[in-house]
Protein backbone atom coordinates (compact mmCIF):
# COMPACT_ATOMS: atom_id res chain seq x y z
CA UNK A 1 0.00 0.00 0.00
CA UNK A 2 1.32 3.45 -0.88
CA UNK A 3 1.70 5.63 1.62
CA UNK A 4 -0.88 8.38 1.69
CA UNK A 5 -0.92 10.45 5.08
CA UNK A 6 -0.32 14.29 4.47
CA UNK A 7 0.19 14.27 8.97
CA UNK A 8 2.25 12.09 11.25
CA UNK A 9 0.07 10.01 13.18
CA UNK A 10 0.39 8.99 16.73
CA UNK A 11 -0.54 6.28 18.96
CA UNK A 12 -3.21 5.86 21.92
CA UNK A 13 -0.81 5.03 25.07
CA UNK A 14 -3.98 3.29 25.93
CA UNK A 15 -6.97 1.44 24.70
CA UNK A 16 -9.08 3.78 23.31
CA UNK A 17 -12.84 2.92 22.69
CA UNK A 18 -14.71 4.70 19.51
CA UNK A 19 -18.52 5.45 19.57
CA UNK A 20 -20.55 5.67 16.85
CA UNK A 21 -22.78 8.48 17.94
CA UNK A 22 -25.33 8.20 16.02
CA UNK A 23 -26.39 4.78 17.26
CA UNK A 24 -24.03 4.96 20.45
CA UNK A 25 -22.71 1.58 19.60
CA UNK A 26 -18.85 0.82 20.42
CA UNK A 27 -17.53 1.73 17.28
CA UNK A 28 -13.77 0.37 17.49
CA UNK A 29 -10.72 0.90 18.93
CA UNK A 30 -8.23 4.24 18.02
CA UNK A 31 -4.99 2.50 16.16
CA UNK A 32 -3.53 5.72 15.54
CA UNK A 33 -4.81 9.53 15.14
CA UNK A 34 -3.45 12.48 13.19
CA UNK A 35 -5.00 15.86 12.65
CA UNK A 36 -6.49 14.82 9.60
CA UNK A 37 -7.27 10.27 9.96
CA UNK A 38 -7.16 7.40 11.79
CA UNK A 39 -6.41 4.10 11.78
CA UNK A 40 -9.36 1.96 14.03
CA UNK A 41 -9.11 -1.89 14.78
CA UNK A 42 -12.67 -3.48 14.87
CA UNK A 43 -14.92 -6.46 14.56
CA UNK A 44 -16.67 -5.19 11.39
CA UNK A 45 -16.04 -3.63 7.90
CA UNK A 46 -17.07 -0.86 7.66
CA UNK A 47 -19.04 0.46 4.23
CA UNK A 48 -16.39 1.66 1.66
CA UNK A 49 -16.67 5.56 2.07
CA UNK A 50 -19.34 5.58 3.99
CA UNK A 51 -19.44 8.98 6.54
CA UNK A 52 -19.33 7.95 9.85
CA UNK A 53 -20.17 10.22 13.12
CA UNK A 54 -17.82 8.85 16.10
CA UNK A 55 -16.58 10.58 19.38
CA UNK A 56 -13.40 9.29 21.53
CA UNK A 57 -11.68 10.06 24.49
CA UNK A 58 -8.37 11.76 24.56
CA UNK A 59 -6.50 11.92 27.71
CA UNK A 60 -5.08 14.94 29.01
CA UNK A 61 -1.77 15.28 31.03
CA UNK A 62 -3.34 16.76 34.17
CA UNK A 63 -5.21 13.48 34.01
CA UNK A 64 -8.64 14.62 32.33
CA UNK A 65 -9.75 12.66 29.43
CA UNK A 66 -12.22 15.19 27.39
CA UNK A 67 -14.27 13.78 24.32
CA UNK A 68 -14.25 15.25 20.74
CA UNK A 69 -16.68 14.14 18.35
CA UNK A 70 -15.53 14.02 14.46
CA UNK A 71 -17.41 13.07 11.30
CA UNK A 72 -14.88 10.26 9.61
CA UNK A 73 -14.75 9.02 6.24
CA UNK A 74 -13.74 5.28 5.15
CA UNK A 75 -11.02 5.32 2.86
CA UNK A 76 -10.02 1.66 3.36
CA UNK A 77 -10.24 -1.30 4.97
CA UNK A 78 -8.55 -4.95 5.28
CA UNK A 79 -7.69 -8.16 7.27
CA UNK A 80 -5.38 -7.46 10.21
CA UNK A 81 -3.28 -9.94 11.49
CA UNK A 82 -5.83 -10.90 14.25
CA UNK A 83 -8.07 -13.47 12.81
CA UNK A 84 -11.39 -11.74 13.66
CA UNK A 85 -9.99 -7.99 13.22
CA UNK A 86 -10.35 -5.44 10.80
CA UNK A 87 -8.14 -2.29 10.41
CA UNK A 88 -9.59 0.81 8.43
CA UNK A 89 -8.15 4.02 7.47
CA UNK A 90 -10.78 6.63 7.93
CA UNK A 91 -10.27 10.72 6.99
CA UNK A 92 -11.65 13.23 9.38
CA UNK A 93 -14.12 15.40 7.17
CA UNK A 94 -15.78 17.40 9.92
CA UNK A 95 -14.73 18.67 13.45
CA UNK A 96 -15.32 21.71 15.83
CA UNK A 97 -13.28 24.37 16.56
CA UNK A 98 -13.11 23.33 20.16
CA UNK A 99 -12.57 19.47 19.36
CA UNK A 100 -10.07 20.41 16.49
CA UNK A 101 -7.97 22.46 19.94
CA UNK A 102 -8.32 19.71 21.85
CA UNK A 103 -7.01 17.16 19.20
CA UNK A 104 -3.77 19.49 18.51
CA UNK A 105 -2.90 19.39 22.10
CA UNK A 106 -3.29 15.74 22.07
CA UNK A 107 -1.14 15.36 19.03
CA UNK A 108 1.46 17.36 20.31
CA UNK A 109 2.01 15.46 23.95
CA UNK A 110 4.76 13.47 24.04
Amino acid sequence: MNEQRRAPRKRPNHIVNVTDVITGQPFGQLGNLSSNGMLLISRHAPRSEVVYQVSLPLPTHDGGMPTIEIGIQEQWHEPAATPGQIWSGYRIIAIASADATQLERWLRQA
